[in-house]
């Protein structure tokens, strides 16, 4: 089993800057993919960006403002988010599965319980 835990997300205002960070336990991920979704109100979980060993992608709205990165000495990922727009509000989820990465929310095993992010106009 693997347990995510998410952090760092929080109140900012248009243009500003938040660091998330998901520090994992229970296996070593050294070899899996670890992403971030997100999901406001009403709307589905949508990806934000993975992060493999060999390589990374983002969905086109972040692209250029978000960046992942991982530490695997710590199990951890983050997701370094600047320009902050309030379309980017929404829980923030961290997952992970075994192998490459993948856009879909359903090829995930394994799931972090969110943190809020909230940018205001």
């Amino acid at each position: 089993q693997v347990q995510l835990i998410e952090s760092g997300g929080g109140l900012v205002q248009a243009g500003g800057s938040l660091r998330l960070s998901c520090a994992a336990s229970g296996r070593t991920l050294t070899s899996y993919a670890m992403a971030w979704f997100r999901q406001s109100p009403g709307k589905e979980r949508e990806f934000v960006a993975s992060i493999t060993w060999y390589s990374t992608d983002y969905a086109d709205s972040v692209k250029g403002r978000f960046t992942i990165s991982r530490d695997n000495a710590r199990n951890t990922v983050y997701l370094q988010m600047n320009s902050l727009k309030p379309e980017d509000t929404g829980v923030y989820f961290c997952a992970v599965r075994a192998g490459g990465s993948r856009t879909d929310a359903n090829a995930y095993d394994y799931w972090g319980p969110g943190t809020q992010v909230t940018v205001s106009s």
